[in-house]
């Protein structure tokens, strides 16, 4: 994964519905909002010890469930198979051209064509 943030901001796009409200709201404002510990705490009226050991409890918990599931790694090898696809429909949309087969090129384009629709979900 590219950045520590970038890798908590994935887990909670993935598993954050199994947060309490209080741990998604500091663990949003921390990485999401980039609100320091001291902010969060004054906003909340508690200590910034209090705000980091809900903010280490919520990833605790998204890191625990990557390592059972391995959805976010799924996806990003997913992710690179798609544009794969697409990049080897797109050759081969070249290569019909040459060979003068209609259909092969449909076939590439459909191919194509799916694999983008599915990198944009």
């Amino acid at each position: 994964m590219k950045s520590q943030a970038y890798r908590m901001t994935m887990l909670f796009d993935f598993y954050g519905d199994v947060l309490t409200d209080r741990q998604k709201e500091f663990y949003d404002l921390y990485y999401n909002e980039d609100l320091s510990l001291g902010e969060i705490a004054e906003n909340y009226h508690i200590t910034r010890q209090g705000v980091r050991d809900v903010i280490v409890r919520a990833e605790t918990v998204l890191t625990e469930l990557e390592d059972k599931t391995g959805l976010i790694k799924r996806f990003h090898t997913m992710q690179a198979q798609l544009r794969q696809l697409q990049a080897d429909a797109q050759r081969l949309t070249e290569l019909s051209g040459r060979w003068g087969n209609d259909e092969l090129e449909v076939l590439a384009v459909r191919i194509r064509d799916t694999a983008d629709a599915l990198l944009k979900e």
